[in-house]
């Protein structure tokens, strides 16, 4: 059986979500409003696959709901140029550390940026 692998991703956002949703207007307070709204995530599935289950409104088989709201409503499309640089991790673990340090850095970059 072929090792599972697990891959960044980015989705931008509609800059709708700074001025509608108060949680990501606070985890963002750097953000100037010239770059965009974006979600980083990690999966075990394809960017393409993944995102397709943010906008669908995706539940697992024990109908827990496996898409986030932010991505279901705002997400607008994928960002490979901001994620294809980061090679596919071994572990759910180093996904997750991955994320979140992608995620910080594109704050720093001033992005106004949403992850779990």
């Amino acid at each position: 059986m072929a090792k599972r692998q697990y891959q960044i991703y980015v989705v931008e956002l509609s800059k709708r979500v700074f001025t509608e949703n108060a949680k990501f207007r606070a985890a963002n307070p750097q953000f100037n409003g010239v770059l965009e709204c974006l979600y980083v995530g990690m999966t075990s599935k394809t960017p393409k696959e993944r995102f397709l289950q943010h906008k669908t409104g995706y539940r697992n088989k024990k109908g827990y709901k496996l898409s986030s709201s932010i991505v279901e409503k705002y997400g607008s499309y994928l960002r490979p140029s901001l994620y294809n640089h980061i090679a596919p991790l071994a572990t759910r673990e180093e996904a997750l550390k991955m994320e979140r340090i992608l995620a910080l850095e594109l704050r720093r970059k001033r992005y106004a940026v949403w992850f779990n």
